[in-house]
């Protein structure tokens, strides 16, 4: 067996499917087929069970698949080990992020990297709430930012950023001047919400005393259609404050915190505890904290609020 056959094979477990993995692996599913037959003639064993369209692993394939893994973690070890041979580090880090904390939280992280470690792609895979997590688990992302809390033992969850979800209204609506709003200041308001992760499952909660009252009008996944969507009028929404501070200075948005307590929004870096972290790795880990943390200021200045902790 080589190594080609054990990724072909580990593409097969991971997406459950000989024709996807054809595709992930620039090959015909025939291709993927015969790579698996030798992997079984090899082994003396049967590593799939066939069960109509779909495909499962035996009691065979699945011990196999854990140590095709270690194999392909201690290749991936020895190339680094000889990278970081150089005096330069070189080579790649995939992370796990969505579109917004890109865009709002980490452009001066990846300008710095860049900056000290000029040998070294940063490649970004756009995902969403436990889909970060999920790439970070099944090594297809080196490092994840996500929004905590991330329950995982095998994960090394450091934060990173800080800063707060606010109701968002067009500049010149009724509840632009609120200190902050309750959720019966809602009731009769269009409502614009996000569609899944985790800030829509802690807005469901606070809108829960109003949930026989509320009108959800829409629900979206950008932040930028969230933005445009509110300035047109078109019904209020919750954001970070940190993806709206252009429109908020331009006052074409207003935000409001929201009661009894702010809605914090804390931000994480995950990696593998398992993984060895190459020079460059460790270099990105101490450039995230040193560039990204702008989030604490945003709340130190915020109002304080009734009922809220320490008041």
């Amino acid at each position: 067996m080589d190594l080609d056959q054990l990724h072909t094979f580990l593409e097969i477990v991971r997406l459950k499917s000989f024709s996807k993995a054809a595709q992930t692996c620039y090959r015909t599913q025939p291709a993927i087929s015969a790579q698996v037959r030798q992997l079984e003639q090899e082994l003396n064993t049967t590593l799939f069970e066939r069960l109509g369209t779909k495909i499962a692993l035996t009691m065979a394939g699945r011990i196999f698949a854990e140590y095709c893994e270690q194999i392909l973690e201690l290749r991936k070890r020895a190339q680094d080990a000889i990278n970081e041979l150089e005096r330069v580090p070189r080579g790649e880090l995939v992370m796990a992020a969505n579109e917004a904390t890109c865009i709002y939280v980490l452009p001066r992280v990846f300008a710095e990297f860049k900056k000290q470690f000029p040998n070294v792609q940063l490649l970004v895979d756009r995902s969403y709430g436990t889909r970060v997590v999920q790439a970070v688990l099944d090594n297809q992302a080196d490092f994840g930012i996500t929004q905590l809390p991330v329950q995982e033992k095998k994960l090394q969850v450091v934060k990173i950023h800080t800063d707060e979800i606010k109701l968002l209204v067009p500049f010149s609506h009724k509840l632009a001047s609120k200190p902050y709003v309750t959720p019966q200041d809602l009731i009769g308001e269009l409502l614009l919400l996000p569609k899944t992760g985790t800030t829509r499952a802690r807005l469901n909660e606070w809108l829960d005393p109003i949930e026989g009252e509320m009108t959800i009008s829409m629900e979206l996944d950008s932040t930028e259609m969230i933005k445009r969507f509110v300035m047109a009028d078109l019904g209020l929404s919750f954001l970070a404050v940190s993806h709206c501070a252009e429109e908020l200075a331009a006052k074409r948005l207003a935000a409001i915190s929201l009661a009894p307590e702010p809605m914090i929004r804390r931000v994480g870096l995950i990696y593998r505890r398992d993984k060895s972290l190459s020079k460059a790795a460790l270099g990105f880990i101490q450039v995230t904290l040193e560039n990204s943390g702008m989030g604490e200021a945003l709340i130190a200045a915020g109002p304080r609020l009734p009922g809220a902790a320490g008041s």
